[in-house]
């Protein structure tokens, strides 16, 4: 048995501790100490995806075995979100030093927040799927606090409050369900329901408490409201943290619940799940690409394509087809990299310009040759330009889409597209066809330069490398629909 299912969680935790400790004795001390802590991370998120190749890693907590004690459970779509975790963590904290905030309090706060996501991807337990939620939720508020802005404060009392109600819905389906089956662990739940049967009531009420409350973490339209005001209202490099992981995580957490705990026949057994499930799923992917087109600044753009874009995963998991849940798996890692990036430069772009709003952007390959190029590449990847990552996850959700019968989800797959080019093409007219106002720059630290750059090339690296990996999530796909 390997502890790193364990050491992942704990070592981000340690370095929140050390982090907070140290600012007791010096401020700004955190940084190196944050930034050290994510690289040991990365490495052990590295190394546990490396042994999910082989097949789940199971880590019992305390000796107490299952089902009365705790266990983590990773296979290679829970290390997938692991290592995405630590990866963004490391880039968003390499910026943090010259785009702030700066404090010990602020980096150990986006260490907590990595031990909630991180729990939240290795748990295999539904209570403590709750509590690392909630870890992620209250770091969430914080960081989206840490703004000087009085914007930061309402928007974070804003997630505060939404965030709660879903979190308190998740809590209530697990209690429905412990009422149900005396139990908490994901595996022992699966079997017990499948003994008390998917069509009776109590199981019912739990699967839509759980899910309706992971529906307000994802920012499913219409319980999104909290994430247009959120990304917003924070400072930069909180935006790209929470926007690339925060509801990437809580995506991954319904994909468990649905198919770990309700498993693939609760949905047969229920097609009016099903059909609730798809009717969200099309009403955020048209939802978020219409509220994007109308948007003129541009954090909120980029925070209302992320409902459509999460939409498609709900809609992946309606169908529950190998195909779409494979195209689920690539677009929630590559939807992340290409989000958290895209923040990344818009706070480049108002470092160098400051510029924040679409109709601002003219000329700005002129102003800020880097933060165009970048904002390029990117933009065209998450419009699903072919090869690119966004394409990819897109193509796999809408074959899956085809091969489920659910030919109304790949038409407005097809649709959400050519609107997402629609808000992405107004601003790379500005930016790329107009002529600049002014040429006067701001200078930009070298290290937020880099590491767009960085995201940019990995961008690509993720659409080279798409369909290997989903030829190696395969298994875990095919396991999670036995």
């Amino acid at each position: 048995m390997t502890d790193l299912p364990a050491l992942v969680v704990a070592v981000p935790l340690l370095g929140a501790v050390l982090t907070a400790a140290a600012g007791l004795i010096r401020s700004r001390t955190g940084w190196p100490i944050a930034l050290l802590t994510a690289l040991v991370q990365t490495v052990a998120a590295l190394a546990l995806a490396r042994l999910t190749l082989d097949g789940p890693v199971r880590y019992v907590v305390g000796g107490y075995t299952a089902p009365y004690g705790i266990e983590l459970v990773v296979d290679l779509l829970g290390a997938s979100m692991v290592v995405l975790i630590a990866v963004v963590t490391l880039g968003v904290v390499a910026v943090a030093r010259s785009l702030g905030p700066r404090s010990n309090t602020f980096f150990a706060t986006v260490l907590l927040l990595v031990v909630g996501l991180t729990g939240m991807s290795v748990t295999g337990d539904v209570f403590n799927l709750y509590v690392f939620l909630e870890i992620t939720g209250l770091s969430a508020y914080a960081l989206v606090a840490a703004g000087e802005e009085g914007r930061s404060a309402v928007a974070a009392l804003k997630y505060l409050i939404v965030g709660t109600v879903g979190a308190s819905l998740y809590l209530l389906g697990i209690g429905y369900a412990y009422v149900a089956t005396g139990t908490l662990n994901m595996a022992h739940l699966a079997d017990e329901l499948a003994v008390i049967g998917y069509d009776a009531t109590l199981v019912q009420a739990a699967f839509g408490l759980m899910v309706v409350g992971l529906f307000v973490k994802v920012a499913v339209f219409p319980i999104h409201t909290w994430q247009p005001t959120a990304y917003a209202g924070a400072p930069d490099t909180v935006s790209a943290l929470i926007s690339a992981l925060v509801s990437t995580v809580a995506a991954y957490a319904l994909i468990r619940i649905v198919f770990t705990v309700f498993t693939v026949e609760f949905l047969v057994t229920n097609p009016a799940a099903r059909a609730v499930l798809l009717a969200a799923s099309a009403a955020s992917i048209v939802a978020g690409s219409v509220l994007a087109v109308r948007q003129t600044e541009i954090k909120r753009l980029l925070a209302y394509s992320s409902v459509s874009q999460y939409g498609l995963v709900v809609g992946a998991i309606a169908v529950a087809t190998p195909t779409a849940l494979t195209g689920a798996a690539i677009h929630l890692v590559g939807h992340a990299v290409m989000k958290g990036a895209l923040f990344l430069v818009a706070g480049l772009i108002a470092t160098a310009t400051g510029v924040r709003r679409i109709d601002d952007l003219d000329g700005l390959v002129d102003r800020t040759p880097v933060g165009a190029a970048t904002f390029g590449v990117l933009a065209l990847a998450m419009v699903g330009v072919p090869p690119a990552i966004g394409f990819v996850g897109k193509w796999f959700v809408a074959l899956g889409a085809i091969e489920g019968g659910a030919w109304g989800l790949a038409v407005v797959i097809f649709a959400s597209t050519l609107l997402t080019l629609a808000y992405f093409l107004r601003a790379l007219e500005r930016v790329f066809v107009r002529d600049a106002p002014s040429k006067e720059r701001d200078p930009v630290p070298w290290v937020h330069r880099v590491t767009v750059v960085v995201a940019a090339v990995a961008v690509i690296a993720l659409t080279l490398g798409a369909v290997e990996y989903a030829a190696l999530i395969e298994p875990t796909i095919g396991r999670l629909l036995a």
